[in-house]
């Protein structure tokens, strides 16, 4: 079972161009030995895909969404709960923030994942009242 110390360690295992970067935003965000504030952080390793992307770096996208899946499909509550609300969901605000349609990341989904991320458009749709949870199967 993945927890959440392990996250960062697993993103930045699947897209070493963020470390530099991660390790400026941790210097400049965090006093030595302070508790880090993943919900926050995450924003920023989002922003770095979303460079990727618009630079067409995607080389690391394969291994980026494979570990997305992992922590929906082999984390533990909080872990499945960051992956939708902390990842996915950051993923959906900064894409509308850079006029980049869904389609072009929802391409690079696995099947958990994927319905993770519709499930968060339902939300913000009014189609469903919650975010994070257990997803009910439909009648």
């Amino acid at each position: 079972m993945i927890e959440k110390e392990e996250i960062m360690e697993r993103l930045l295992i699947a897209v070493p161009s963020y470390k530099d970067r991660y390790e400026r935003y941790i210097q400049e965000n965090y006093e030595l030995g302070e508790e880090r504030l993943i919900y926050v952080d995450i924003s920023d390793f989002v922003k770095h895909v979303i460079k990727c992307y618009q630079r067409k770096n995607t080389d690391e996208f394969d291994a980026l969404f494979e570990v997305i899946e992992e922590l929906h499909t082999n984390g533990d509550s909080f872990v499945k709960e960051f992956a939708t609300v902390g990842i996915l969901e950051s993923l959906q605000n900064q894409l509308s923030d850079k006029n980049i349609e869904y389609s072009e990341i929802e391409k690079c989904l696995k099947p958990e994942s994927k319905r993770w991320w519709n499930h968060v458009i339902d939300y913000w749709n009014g189609k469903t009242p919650y975010i994070g949870g257990p997803i009910k199967e439909q009648s």
